[in-house]
């Protein structure tokens, strides 16, 4: 019997008003996969599709439309899919301009080659209960919310901290960065900042010089993309190591990466694999930046644990001791309950705690 696809969209709820260079987020949509197959009832595939607005080339109006279009091909193929041959199946299915789809069914895949158990790659992490070291991450807002932030994440143990900047006053920031070097060196605490493009032509070096006197470890995508001279430039010179981001969006074919980080040759890039086509596309980024002498981390997209928890798993299978942008589980108010958990600076997969997915329940469509 063919595996069998469902769909169902759910509403993620911000705890609070997360604020980026692109506008405040409250809510967010993912759309779940459900893959089954009918000699096999009692195993289930589940993936995740969080396309994001304003970033995704998926996120579009008719994004459903085309997900049903996916789905009613997926359903009508006599489908066997191991390892060897899942890059082939999704390149059959799935255009390129569809990233956060290529994620989600690739994940449901993995999920059900693997037993329906969600462990998608058995490893240290999944299995064996190691950790993997993440950055605590300071959302946009007041200075006080920042503040706020900060002190939770200090406390928390983390001794990676990512602070969004380039929304608001930049002076502000700037005083947020000082008062966190005046208390602990580069020793204790490492200083990562995310300008999601939002630095100028006119404003970017003396941005990037004075940030730089508060010892910080990088600057994800200073400036707006498909700027190559400027962001060439910008690698070269920046008195802060730059990470390429929203840069890698977009890409998908291997020469065309590889012709991107040849000539940028960027310090870091930051893989998110529900912007970037899935696993496969990652491993070739990885494959690519490897070949280059440059470093990289694995960054969530705010997908729900269902998402996040592939991406650990994935993230596990490389020896990265850099700190990955993995601590978003915790952002919203109805997530997926789920044995993610946080401690001291790392992200666990708690074996004692189960999945709990009943919010799904009964909500799937048959496409």
């Amino acid at each position: 019997m063919p595996l069998f696809i469902q769909y169902q969209p759910y509403k993620l709820q911000f705890k609070f008003e997360a604020g980026t260079s692109r506008g405040i987020l409250t809510e967010k949509i993912s759309w779940f996969l459900k893959i089954t197959d009918g000699e096999q009832p009692g195993i289930i595939g589940y993936g995740e599709c969080g396309p994001l607005n304003g970033l995704s080339i998926d996120a579009i109006p008719d994004f459903e439309t085309k997900l049903i279009e996916i789905c009613r091909l997926f359903n009508s193929m006599d489908l066997e899919v191991f390892p060897f041959n899942l890059p082939i199946i999704l390149q059959q299915i799935i255009p390129y301009d569809y990233p956060s789809i290529r994620f989600g069914v690739e994940t449901a895949l993995l999920d059900f080659m693997n037993g329906g158990k969600k462990v998608h790659y058995p490893n240290t992490f999944s299995q064996k209960g190691s950790g993997i070291p993440i950055n605590g991450l300071v959302w946009m807002g007041s200075e006080d919310f920042m503040n706020r932030q900060i002190e939770e994440k200090l406390s928390a143990g983390f001794t990676t901290i990512k602070m969004k900047v380039g929304a608001i006053d930049f002076d502000q920031e700037c005083r947020i960065l000082e008062r966190i070097r005046a208390r602990y060196s580069p020793k204790v605490i490492t200083l990562r900042v995310d300008a999601n493009g939002a630095f100028t032509t006119a404003d970017v070096h003396s941005k990037l010089n004075a940030l730089a006197t508060f010892s910080i470890h990088s600057i994800e995508q200073p400036i707006a993309t498909n700027q190559h001279e400027l962001l060439k430039e910008l690698c070269g010179t920046s008195p802060i190591p730059v990470a390429l981001d929203e840069e890698l969006i977009g890409k998908m074919d291997y020469m065309a990466k590889f012709a991107l980080l040849k000539n940028i040759l960027p310090p870091y890039i930051i893989l998110k694999p529900t912007l970037l086509g899935g696993f496969q596309q990652c491993k070739e980024w990885i494959e690519i930046a490897q070949r280059l002498s440059i470093g990289w981390w694995m960054t969530s997209a705010l997908e729900s644990n269902l998402g996040l928890n592939a991406i650990a798993q994935f993230t596990a299978q490389f020896d990265n001791a850099l700190p990955q942008g993995l601590g978003t589980g915790q952002i919203y108010h109805n997530n997926l309950d789920s044995p993610l958990e946080i401690k001291l600076g790392n992200l666990y997969s708690n074996g004692t705690s189960p999945w709990d997915l009943s919010a799904l329940d009964g909500h799937w469509v048959n496409v």
